[in-house]
């Protein structure tokens, strides 16, 4: 009798063990992508927020050093999620974020406290290319994250959408069916190499306006033309890429 229950339970391990990973690795990938580009806005929020103070022509030291920065991003992601994290407990990729801010800002001082400029041209989508390109470096093939955008909004070569980007801003995000805000994630591939993609839409927001809606065609603050966008229109996307 016993040894017919043991059997029986041995019999039905290896199905648990079969079917708890896929679940698990799916999860994990998410969570860094959602961990991580929020951390991203958390750090671009920062500059958004002190944008008159930086261009505040009357004052030189404005305060905001790389580690300055660095903490009031963690004070932003922490209002966005209800979650902390602890300089002493980063992973790798968190604390990689945290030093390309940090990197960012400290060699753009120079620019930041220069009295008696106004505009300085060092803007939150300026701080956030910066930071992404500083942050991909760091990781060393590990990771990469971008700012994109609809085609027809691009203004940096940089930042043009790959064809995966493109076909998921054009068709998936633009559809009338498509969650506005919600993320959209997949295993592909990159180049021929293994990758989990991550693509978080964006949308016009008041402050954006200024430089990128209307009318079209009008020099902005900067000296670029406006884009002509309009109020929760999609304006462009965060793109993580995790190498396997």
């Amino acid at each position: 009798m016993m040894n017919a229950l043991i059997a029986r339970i041995l019999l039905c391990l290896p199905l648990l063990i079969f079917v708890t990973p896929g679940p698990l690795y799916a999860a994990t990938n998410v969570e860094i992508s959602e961990e991580l580009t929020t951390l991203y806005r958390a750090a671009r929020k920062v500059i958004s927020d002190n944008q008159g103070h930086i261009n505040n022509a009357a004052i030189g030291d404005k305060g905001l050093s790389g580690e300055v920065v660095a903490d009031k991003t963690l004070e932003n992601y922490q209002k966005a999620t209800g979650k902390t994290i602890t300089k002493a407990k980063m992973t790798q990729a968190q604390a990689a974020m945290l030093n390309a801010v940090k990197k960012v800002m400290d060699d753009n001082q120079d620019l930041i406290n220069e009295k008696g400029t106004g505009l300085k041209g060092f803007l939150p989508a300026i701080f956030a290319r910066q930071v992404a390109t500083t942050f991909s470096l760091d990781m060393k093939g590990k990771m990469n994250i971008k700012l994109t955008a609809p085609k027809k909004y691009v203004r940096n070569r940089a930042n043009r959408p790959d064809k995966w980007e493109h076909n998921v801003v054009e068709t998936i995000f633009k559809s009338p069916d498509y969650e506005k805000g919600k993320s959209f994630f997949e295993d592909t591939k990159v180049k021929g190499k293994s990758a989990f993609r991550f693509i978080l839409p964006e949308y016009y927001g008041p402050s954006c306006l200024g430089c990128h809606g209307t009318p079209k065609g009008e020099r902005d603050i900067t000296g670029g033309k406006k884009e002509g966008g309009v109020l929760n229109e999609l304006g462009g996307a965060i793109s993580l890429t995790i190498f396997h």
